[in-house]
């Protein structure tokens, strides 16, 4: 007999607390600025989202070591919201694959920390 749960609500399938309130998109292009409710607020560059990149397509040149190791003249073209929990970021050499959920978004500035400081900067 299948169990039915009523009344219960499902949780989302996201962490709520993971969407910023704003999100910005830098002059040129060069990087996004979030800022969310707690107080957090970064610039990921548009080099490190290409680079972060998690698409079928990305993830596939890194399996086959044909993945760049830097982007550094690349910018953002295009943000366009996915539902309430992600976005879908175009770059400036064409590839508009990649959907960043805000959770990521958010690992990435926490990541950030202790990688260069061009790759998130925090305000």
């Amino acid at each position: 007999m299948a169990h039915h749960a009523t009344g219960v609500p499902n949780p989302p399938p996201f962490d709520p607390e993971a969407i910023p309130e704003a999100a910005t998109l830098a002059r040129g292009g060069t990087g996004l600025r979030l800022q969310w409710r707690d107080g957090l607020t970064a610039t990921l560059s548009a080099e490190r989202l290409r680079l972060r990149c998690r698409c079928a397509w990305c993830t596939r040149d890194r399996v086959e070591r044909r993945f760049p190791q830097a982007a550094a003249d690349i910018a953002v073209a295009r943000v366009e919201p996915m539902g309430a929990y992600a976005v879908h970021i175009a770059f400036s050499d064409g590839h508009a694959r990649g959907i960043f959920p805000w959770s990521y978004l958010r690992a990435l500035v926490a990541e950030a920390v202790d990688d260069p400081p061009d790759a998130a900067q925090a305000a």
